[in-house]
């Protein structure tokens, strides 16, 4: 028996919803690359990859916010300044995703997930408009029925809205779903929508472990997730 049907009592779910940014994909990089463009036009100094591995997972104009106040909390910054700040941020990240690699055993997972049918989506903080070209680009565009960019509804993550909207266009119940993330905004919007949540040890939370925030599953590899008892250890 896998992980996964030890999760569904000996079942499988109908559908599996996934975060992109520190979950598929190792995105930091190119983020990082595009927050340095935006603070070195704007006659800031640059933040670095390790400052900003610990800025994401709300969105573009948050992390933008960040960068600007240097720091995680950013409620002092100047409304005006982040407005020009998020426009140079999104033309630098524009501008390519050759540093962005997808997480070891990514594929293996989406692969057996696929070959049985199970219904698979991405919900992400990031913009829509760089979701599907993204995972286009990097070899995980045909594994998705649905895709949710942050700004695809109203709500971002950790509200369950986008969840819920998946599932409403999957067909499925929450008892029937999973969602696997990598940061408490995962966690929280899957407890929020009532579905089981996963979490991967390597991806962005702020720099704090995942498993302080007490999901279901926590995972080193997305392989051990489909693995069977005598398989990937």
């Amino acid at each position: 028996m896998t992980a996964l049907e030890r999760l569904f009592e000996g079942a499988l779910p109908r559908l599996v919803m996934f975060d992109l940014d520190g979950t598929l994909m190792d995105s930091v990089p190119d983020l990082a690359a595009a927050v340095d463009a935006t603070l070195l036009q704007l006659g800031r100094a640059p933040a670095g990859i390790e400052r900003v591995r610990d800025w994401v997972g709300n969105g573009s104009r948050i992390l933008v916010r960040r960068a600007l106040a240097g720091q995680y909390e950013h409620a002092g910054i100047d409304e005006d300044e982040a407005e020009v700040a998020l426009a140079l941020f999104m033309q630098a990240y524009a501008g390519g995703h050759a540093l962005t690699r997808v997480y070891p055993g990514v594929r293996e997972c989406l692969d057996w997930l696929a070959a049985r049918k199970i219904g698979l989506a991405v919900i992400t903080n990031k913009p829509s408009q760089f979701v599907a070209p993204l995972l286009e680009e990097k070899g995980l565009g045909g594994y998705f029925g649905w895709l949710v960019g942050g700004d695809t509804l109203p709500q971002q993550k950790p509200d369950p809205a986008a969840l819920f909207w998946v599932m409403d266009k999957a067909g499925g119940t929450a008892s029937e779903s999973l969602f696997i993330g990598d940061s408490r905004n995962d966690v929280q919007a899957a407890r929020a929508a009532g579905v089981r949540c996963v979490a991967v040890s390597y991806g962005y939370n702020h720099g704090r472990p995942i498993a302080e925030e007490q999901p279901d599953l926590v995972l080193d590899d997305l392989r051990l997730l489909v693995a069977s008892d005598s398989g990937l250890r």
